[in-house]
């Protein structure tokens, strides 16, 4: 398989063969299990109420028991009372999920492969910028024919300028090909790869 390289003015500049990575078949069952572990792993799981052992109230009885004219009462921590304990709240808890790295290399093989076969796959030869500045960014954005839509930018150098000057756009994101996720790559609707990321998917296989 061939793909068009493009420069960040949106010219054509050459062709080049796409490693077998990119082709592959797809799993939905197995793209689905790897996007909800990435989903459980972002959850930092520390939504938490107190229960009514935990509330700040004396244990004193409130009143006596008879006498009254009012309910019986035990203590102030009663979670039928204000403030009081919370009667079976969220709790503290991990959402880890473990996944093996084989089903994340062959995963992230098959979102490429889904988005390549969908025409969703840009090349660029390097997206490089001498100034920090967000217009620029948007001119090779408005030059690939992808203004308005949800791109992730796969880069495998520092572009430190272009990364900062991406910041400020909506629905833009600038990842290095060796943080990447299956989840970024599937929520694009067009992913720009720089040439270097493609040498590094060759012989590091992601």
């Amino acid at each position: 398989m061939e793909v068009m390289v493009y420069n960040s003015k949106g010219q054509e500049k050459e062709k080049i063969e796409l490693p077998d990575f990119f082709d592959v078949k797809v799993s939905g069952v197995l793209l689905h299990e790897v996007v909800v572990t990435y989903l459980n792993n972002q959850r930092a799981g520390t939504h938490e109420t107190k229960t009514r052992g935990e509330v700040s109230f004396s244990g004193a009885k409130p009143w006596k028991q008879k006498g009254t004219g009012n309910a019986r009462a035990g203590q102030r921590n009663s979670p039928l009372w204000r403030k009081g304990g919370i009667i079976f709240g969220p709790r503290f808890k991990s959402y880890y999920t473990k996944i093996s790295k084989q089903k994340k290399k062959i995963s992230m093989s098959m979102a490429f492969s889904s988005q390549f076969r969908s025409g969703n796959v840009v090349v660029v030869d390097s997206v490089e910028i001498a100034e920090i500045k967000t217009r620029i960014v948007v001119e090779i954005v408005k030059n690939l024919k992808l203004y308005g839509q949800k791109v992730v930018f796969v880069i495998d150098s520092e572009y430190a300028a272009f990364r900062i000057a991406a910041r400020n756009l909506e629905n833009i994101i600038v990842e290095n090909i060796r943080n990447l996720s299956v989840y970024q790559v599937l929520w694009a609707e067009k992913i720009v790869v720089t040439s270097e990321s493609f040498d590094f998917v060759k012989y590091n296989r992601v």
